[in-house]
């Protein structure tokens, strides 16, 4: 199967549900976050939203059918990654990182100084792979603000956290 990443397209927007919905069934592993896999997922509109700033980017196969996708946005100095899903099907073999690199790079090309997230601290595929990417813990009150928010809605008070990557100027030139 011939895969790749692009910029996500506004069609892509209605497909993007289900391949978070997909992505969310590994949590059904975790004792205390099983939830997870029934929860809502990003509504179409938002992912339309996003898309329409080009800071949402998609796996697609050779069908143009969507298997994974990175949501982001623009947040001042910084790129905010909101969301990273990769579909079951196509878990561990890669494009959850192509993808984040691929928004490191979008950050680098745009002269912003960092791409920032909220995650799972203790979930192997959440901050333990953002550290081995360069994210650092950080304690920016914008995130801090987005916790307190996740928290609100029903995520275990500290289970989370907030995590930055740093645009180094000399990298790739």
């Amino acid at each position: 199967m011939h895969i790749h990443i692009r910029v996500a397209l506004p069609d892509d927007a209605p497909l993007l549900p289900g391949v978070e919905l997909s992505a969310a069934q590994v949590f059904r592993r975790i004792d205390g976050l099983s939830w997870l896999a029934d929860t809502a997922t990003m509504s179409v509109e938002r992912h339309r939203q996003l898309i329409a700033l080009a800071t949402c980017w998609v796996v697609v196969d050779a069908d143009a059918q969507p298997h994974g996708f990175l949501s982001a946005e623009r947040q001042g100095d910084a790129l905010h990654i909101h969301e990273v899903s990769v579909a079951q099907s196509i878990q561990g073999q890669g494009w959850g990182r192509k993808l984040v690199e691929t928004a490191m790079d979008y950050a680098r090309a745009n002269l912003l100084r960092s791409v920032t997230l909220t995650t799972f601290r203790h979930v192997p595929w959440n901050a333990p792979f953002y550290t081995r990417l360069g994210f650092q813990p950080t304690g920016d009150k914008r995130l801090a603000d987005i916790l307190a928010d996740e928290y609100a809605h029903g995520f275990e008070p500290g289970s989370r956290c907030a995590m930055t990557w740093w645009v180094s100027p000399n990298k790739g030139t």
